[in-house]
């Protein structure tokens, strides 16, 4: 203020005399020097006052800018962290629960229905789940009426989801509709079941005759299977008359109609293989008129050639067997193939009827062809038989056989045995003794079949002489 007073004002600038007196004050030495001194030195402390009030403004700035500074950079990074959160929290409240949704929906489009039901919110997503809920707690319902239907239970309850529901109230229809069809097939299958149980009754009532008629047939065959029995050789009659030899004898049914046979005329021991036509009791009934007719021929006719008896034979069978010419078209008879052997010379007779004869001697085997006319068979009316005269050394095997082990069918392939693998047969056991060519043949007969049915009557006879 006294600096203030001691400088002219701005209007005393405007008056020449005015600053004259002024100019005056301010020579050197003077008053006005002095007071500008002071003046300068008072302006010198106020400048430096204001320059450390500067300075010290000015660092009060920077800090607060720095401050301000690092305020915003925190603030930043807070606002891009706070960011980031929210925006995994929006995925997680969001797109999380939507992809559960999806998960969801895809597996129930595969038929997979979710085993818990899926979390809810107060959101839209919320509102989506909660009707999946619902959708899926409806099909489950649905599920199980149907499997109760389909187990036959139609008195099982349930509710359509509303009634729009078109599967729903299908599904009710579809277990009135099975319902009633169920109780029309109940009583059907009632009437059925009293019909089956009479026809059962009946059955068992017809099953009981005709068990009982089968047990007196079987009975009847049984006995007449004795019978044929009595009729055969005895074993002791055979190695009486034939000292080596084996019989090999193998019915397909309870009675044969295969025959073996064993006698004697004068010096000459007589065995014969005989076929009869068919087997069973058929067999059985024509083997005993085949017995009977040779030992009436043997008696009658004595020691001649088996060609002689043969066709004897075939004499009485066709009168017995085709009384009526007229019904010629059977073919009832018999094969035989039919020996006369004498044991000190060692010769052998032969005669027979589509049955050859074998002779095995030092691993070569000799066939002996029968005639091709069976005997009771008018064809060979007229027809003269033809007999062989074979001399036999000591050690050859004699084979009579009828067809039945060449026609088994059986092997691998389910294919017949056939003559030549008889013959191979013949030929490797030849040398064993007559138990063990009877075991041999047995057991591959046995072998051969592996579970196929016979089909024919076996029989097959060895000699040594």
């Amino acid at each position: 203020a006294q600096i203030r007073e001691m400088l002219p004002s701005l209007e005393s600038y405007s008056d020449p005399f005015l600053h004259m007196p002024r100019s005056e004050m301010a020579e050197e030495g003077g008053v006005l020097d002095q007071q500008n001194e002071a003046v300068l030195s008072g302006l010198d402390r106020l400048l430096d006052m204001l320059e450390e009030k500067r300075r010290h403004l000015s660092g009060g700035m920077i800090r607060s800018f720095n401050s301000l500074r690092f305020f915003v950079l925190y603030l930043g990074v807070a606002l891009v962290i706070f960011g980031t959160l929210a925006a995994v929290l929006m995925v997680r409240s969001i797109v999380s629960p939507v992809q559960r949704l999806r998960r969801v929906l895809h597996n129930m489009s595969r038929g997979i229905l979710p085993t818990k039901q899926v979390r809810t919110t107060n959101d839209e997503v919320g509102d989506m789940n909660k009707a999946l809920n619902l959708l899926v707690d409806g099909l489950r319902r649905t599920t199980e009426f149907s499997n109760a239907v389909a187990a036959g239970d139609f008195s099982t309850r349930y509710q359509p989801l509303s009634n729009e529901d078109v599967l729903g109230h299908a599904l009710l229809k579809m277990r009135d509709e099975l319902g009633e069809r169920e109780r029309q097939l109940e009583s059907k299958v009632a009437k059925r079941t009293e019909e089956v149980l009479r026809q059962k009754e009946e059955v068992e009532r017809q099953s009981r005759r005709i068990e009982e008629l089968y047990n007196n047939v079987t009975d009847s065959i049984r006995y007449a299977q004795r019978l044929q029995g009595s009729i055969l050789p005895p074993p002791e009659r055979i190695r009486e008359l034939l000292p080596e030899s084996f019989v090999f004898f193998a019915p397909r049914d309870i009675v044969s109609g295969d025959l073996y046979w064993v006698g004697k005329v004068g010096e000459r021991t007589l065995f014969a293989a005989v076929d009869c036509t068919g087997h069973g009791v058929p067999g059985a009934f024509m083997s005993l008129v085949a017995h009977n007719s040779l030992n009436q021929v043997v008696k009658e006719l004595g020691a001649v050639p088996p060609a002689r008896i043969l066709k004897e034979l075939d004499r009485i069978a066709f009168k017995t067997l085709h009384k009526d010419r007229s019904e010629g078209s059977t073919r009832d008879g018999m094969d035989m193939a039919l020996c006369s052997f004498d044991p000190t010379t060692h010769s052998l007779e032969y005669a027979g009827a589509n049955c050859p004869l074998y002779v095995l001697r030092d691993g070569e085997l000799s066939i002996y062809p029968p005639n091709k006319n069976s005997i009771g068979s008018y064809a060979m009316d007229g027809d003269e038989i033809k007999g062989h005269l074979i001399q036999l050394q000591p050690g050859d095997m004699v084979y009579i056989f009828s067809d039945g082990y060449a026609d088994q069918f059986g092997g691998e392939k389910g294919k017949k045995f056939l003559y030549r693998r008889f013959r191979e047969l013949l030929i490797r056991i030849g040398p064993l003794s007559m138990d063990e060519q009877h075991e041999r043949l047995k057991e591959t007969f046995r072998s051969w079949r592996q579970g196929h049915e016979q089909v024919d009557d076996i029989l097959v006879m060895g000699m040594r002489a």
